[in-house]
């Protein structure tokens, strides 16, 4: 097995590490937040992820997995270094803030003192893993025995474990004026999912890093797509959820992601799709990726329509409404707040005169880190007593399977607006609720 490094330890980092671990390999998680690598160093994740604890727990137990906040002792460690850290938007712009990934590359090249290769995990603008290389390799005393190399990841928040130990694929992107150890080194360190026959795909270090970014943009517009579909069909006075399934069937089109709602959010794909932009219009390709402003678009327009519905359930007025939102997280299973439309619509329909009380099963810290003036409940029948409507807004397993009748006891009017098109109507209207949803008569 392999001793690697794992540079940064949030969400990506702190998964890959203990995933790594996982597969066999000695691994050190560097981070030079010392709390969080303590945290980490004591089995504690600082963040919702499902089976992620018990994996670094049981990795560390092992003598697998260790953390420091040394780039010396990484640089020591081993010879494949893995990149993880943030590349979030930058304030007032589209553009990705590299200073993060910079620091990792100032910060553990001039200790690397022999061979080895640098993977970069990170989502970066296309052009980045290139300007890196020369960076590293003028710092390094290695110089041209120092590689860097990329190898984007494809994590889906509440499914990240799986997602990193059992790929759907593997992509290598290489410098091919150096053809040295980073190919033959990620086959060693990827071994099992290769033997379990993951595709892997070795390719230059653009195109890797263009993989990512591409995946992402392409979902997004399919949402988004959706989302444009719904707004015709309330127009209309059809029904978005079965025009999805309709054209689901079609084997060029799929289901999946062809659920209209409140659209996107979260860490990675507005973000990433805003960078992806920004990149274009600096190579002066901008016009191959205008469509991705009006995918923003539409996603935006979403949590006003959100916002819009339940003014128009409340006769044009919420002064005086106690809502009960049900979801702060940006999906289910998570515990990401970042760019919530649940969290985004709750917070303007507070600044509309309404009274808000959220509950979420897992991402209640942060959304009151994020939104305090909101009021928060510890369940959901806390959440929905006395409220005269009920928002749906995070499509959780529990909220799903929410029985009307258990609800109408508890709160003053039987109104429910479901934001993820993920209840039953006939269901709620049968019980005596008003049921709205998004894109739906």
């Amino acid at each position: 097995m392999t001793k690697v490094t794992v540079l940064g330890t949030g969400y990506l980092g702190a998964t890959h590490a203990a995933c790594m671990a996982e597969l066999g390999h000695e691994v050190l998680g560097v981070d030079v937040d010392a709390g969080k690598i303590a945290k980490l160093q004591d089995g504690q994740v600082p963040f919702f992820e499902p089976e992620l604890e018990e994996v670094l727990r049981r990795n560390i137990e092992a003598g697998r997995l260790r953390f420091s906040t040394s780039y010396r002792e990484a640089a020591a460690w081993g010879t494949a270094h893995f990149l993880c850290v943030g590349t979030p938007q930058k304030r007032g712009e589209y553009a990705a803030d590299l200073r993060y990934v910079e620091s990792v590359i100032d910060e553990l090249a001039p200790h690397i003192t022999g061979p080895a290769v640098i993977y970069g995990k990170s989502t970066v603008p296309v052009g980045t893993a290139a300007r890196l290389g020369d960076r590293a390799r003028a710092l390094s005393p290695a110089g041209e025995q120092l590689e860097v190399a990329w190898n984007p990841e494809f994590l889906r928040e509440g499914f990240a474990i799986g997602d990193t130990l059992r790929p759907d694929r593997l992509v290598i992107g290489i410098d091919p004026v150096r053809p040295g150890r980073a190919e033959q080194l990620a086959r060693e360190i990827y071994a099992t999912a290769l033997a379990a026959e993951t595709p892997f795909l070795v390719t230059d270090l653009a195109t890797a890093e263009l993989v990512k970014v591409a995946a992402n943009s392409f979902l997004a517009t399919k949402i988004s797509f959706i989302n444009a579909m719904a707004e015709l069909c309330e127009a209309a006075d059809a029904d978005v959820t079965v025009l999805a399934d309709a054209i689901g069937y079609d084997a060029r089109i799929g289901r999946r992601f062809l659920n209209a709602g409140l659209g996107f959010g979260g860490g990675c794909l507005p973000k990433d799709i805003r960078a992806f932009m920004a990149r274009a219009g600096e190579l002066h390709a901008h016009q191959a990726l205008t469509f991705l402003r009006e995918v923003d678009n539409v996603n935006m327009r979403r949590r006003t329509r959100m916002v819009e519905l339940t003014r128009e359930v409340f006769d044009g007025s919420l002064i005086g409404a106690r809502l009960a939102v049900l979801g702060a997280a940006f999906k289910p299973d998570s515990d990401d707040v970042r760019d919530s439309p649940a969290l985004n619509v709750a917070g303007q329909l507070q600044l509309q005169g309404a009274s808000v009380t959220v509950y979420d099963p897992h991402a209640m810290d942060n959304a009151r880190a994020l939104f305090p003036t909101l009021d928060y409940a510890t369940s959901v029948a806390e959440a929905c007593k006395g409220a005269d409507a009920v928002l749906v807004l995070t499509e959780w397993q529990q909220f799903r399977e929410l029985d009307p009748a258990d609800l109408t006891g508890l709160v003053r009017g039987n109104r429910v607006l479901d934001g993820r098109n993920c209840l039953d109507p006939q269901l709620w209207s049968a019980a005596g609720w008003t049921y709205r949803g998004l894109g739906r008569h």
